[in-house]
């Protein structure tokens, strides 16, 4: 079975993307979705959280995503510490969860691919893209927040450049190409079916 990862900005709706790939019936790991879920059930993680942002970063038993992300969005070490704690425990999620599939290819949907060093072992990597204008009011709209909170958020991603230029094929988002019809080719393409 071959793994696939599926990366983009933020905003570059890589989600969208998911979405009409599970509607395929290919199997999609949402590793974001799985990393904070294992920053609230894995006690290991949770020690190690608890001991690098203090007792505030949980309320009630929950992760106070506002709390974290304001350290860590202001501070790159802070982030590279968060990503140190919860990407291996992902990582081994992943591949877990891998083994129990049953399809041609399966997705890993990870925004931080390439920065959290999840992209080694991947067959194949897609990257979603889309212009920067559109990737800013996107989240400006989905998170309700202002565009530099936006900027700050993007500024600690490696450039869409650069992270398109690393994967293997690339799905066009700018709302003048139809998503559907790329994704169907590279399901061929993956499967098989077509040559790349």
């Amino acid at each position: 079975m071959k793994k696939i990862g599926l990366t983009g900005g933020i905003g570059s709706g890589k989600s969208t993307v998911a979405a009409i790939f599970k509607t395929l019936g290919i199997p999609v790991f949402d590793a974001d979705s799985v990393a904070k879920q294992i920053m609230e059930t894995d006690a290991t993680v949770i020690a190690a959280v608890t001991a690098q942002f203090g007792e505030n970063a949980y309320i009630n038993g929950k992760l106070s995503t506002a709390y974290i992300a304001n350290i860590v969005f202001n501070d790159a070490y802070q982030l590279e510490l968060l990503n140190g704690i919860t990407h291996p425990a992902t990582i081994r999620a992943f591949e877990h969860w891998a083994l129990q599939q049953q399809a041609p290819y399966v997705i890993k949907e990870a925004a931080l691919l390439f920065e959290a060093g999840s992209a080694a072992g991947l067959d194949a990597i897609i990257g979603v893209t889309a212009p920067n204008a559109l990737r800013i009011q996107r989240v400006m709209h989905r998170d309700n927040i202002s565009r530099d909170m936006v900027l700050q958020r993007m500024d600690k991603q490696i450039s869409e450049l650069i992270k398109m230029r690393l994967c293997d094929y690339i799905i066009t988002n700018d709302e003048q190409q139809l998503l559907i019809p790329q994704v169907l080719k590279l399901d061929e393409i993956l499967k098989g079916i077509v040559v790349g």
